[in-house]
């Protein structure tokens, strides 16, 4: 009988405890953030300058946790099913969000019902790249030379069902040629073999994208948004060439579903303190992406617009997973 009390005395304790100090008795030990993508892609990039701010703000370690595989499903999938205490993050992609709900089927996560959505943390139009060996240096003489050269040329990208492998299947479709898609597990190894002249030009973020082009290694021909990336404005969009012609890609931060209300409110809050930070806001501009810092909600809605947009897009191209 003592033991039964005790337990319901701890049981009505628990009932007692208010949302706030639910949220500041967070977090009790170090953040895992998940991050479906190699090394040195945006997705880690990203991921790291925000928890190593989130780390300050919270007062425990937020660590990184690298979990690349099948375009971020292999990582989604172990953050949904990981325990919903806010102790184990994901850091959301376009492709794990938008993308991979339409182009897979029998997806071991749900992108709706298996996460609680925290904040967008960066959006970006991604930039088409080359080997410095292959002489097109327009969107225009790129197709030309593709289609002088039908099945001669490769495209990397992050993997199968990654925006890099829609903005390649597009760039097919829109510009009449026949590019051979490569993936690879996640877009540092696609550059990598695009600067060695494996593959001849991968469509990624600016973020994957930047110290490469600055120190010379590959050339950039255009920006795949709907308007002038302001990063790069001297260099034109695909659309100015092929119209209609559009792919964006956006980062955000998601918790497993289940997560405590106040726990994920704490984490928003403390996410959008750290993307008004000037320092933050330089470090994620002279990557190419645009600083974002959304509620939940606001966030919840992007990512709903994302995936019907998306899902319309692939139907239209007629896309599929082939590989």
């Amino acid at each position: 009988m003592p033991s039964l009390l005790n337990g319901l005395v701890l049981f009505l304790a628990a009932l007692l405890i208010s949302p706030d100090a639910m949220a500041q008795a967070y977090p009790a030990r170090p953040v895992r953030l998940i991050v479906a993508d190699a090394a040195g892609g945006a997705p880690d990039q990203l991921g790291r300058i925000v928890a190593q701010k989130l780390s300050e703000a919270l007062g425990q370690q937020v660590f990184v946790d690298n979990r690349p595989g099948v375009s971020g499903a292999l990582g989604a999938d172990i953050a949904a099913r990981s325990p919903a205490d806010g102790h184990t993050l994901l850091l959301t992609t376009t492709s794990i969000y938008a993308i991979l709900p339409s182009l897979k089927k029998g997806l071991a996560y749900d992108p709706v019902k298996d996460f609680a959505p925290i904040s967008r943390i960066a959006t970006a139009s991604n930039v088409l790249v080359v080997n410095t060996s292959l002489p097109a240096r327009s969107i225009a003489e790129l197709v030309k030379y593709a289609k002088e050269r039908p099945g001669a040329l490769n495209y990397a990208s992050a993997g199968v069902g990654s925006p890099a492998h829609l903005a390649g299947e597009m760039l097919n479709l829109l510009g009449g040629v026949k590019i051979t898609h490569v993936p690879y597990k996640g877009a540092a190894p696609g550059l990598l073999d695009v600067i060695a002249g494996n593959a001849q030009l991968i469509i990624t973020s600016p973020i994957s994208a930047g110290a490469h082009l600055s120190a010379g290694r590959v050339r950039a021909l255009a920006t795949t948004g709907p308007e002038r990336n302001p990063a790069l404005p001297e260099l034109p969009t695909i659309a100015e060439t092929l119209p209609g012609y559009e792919i964006t890609q956006s980062w955000g931060l998601v918790a497993p579903a289940g997560t405590p209300a106040a726990i994920v409110t704490r984490l928003s809050d403390e996410t959008i303190k750290v993307m008004k930070q000037d320092e933050v806001k330089e470090r994620v501009v002279r990557t190419g992406a645009v600083p974002a810092g959304d509620t939940p909600a606001a966030f919840e809605s992007f990512m709903a617009r994302e995936r019907q947009r998306l899902a319309e897009v692939i139907a239209k191209s007629g896309i599929v997973l082939a590989d």
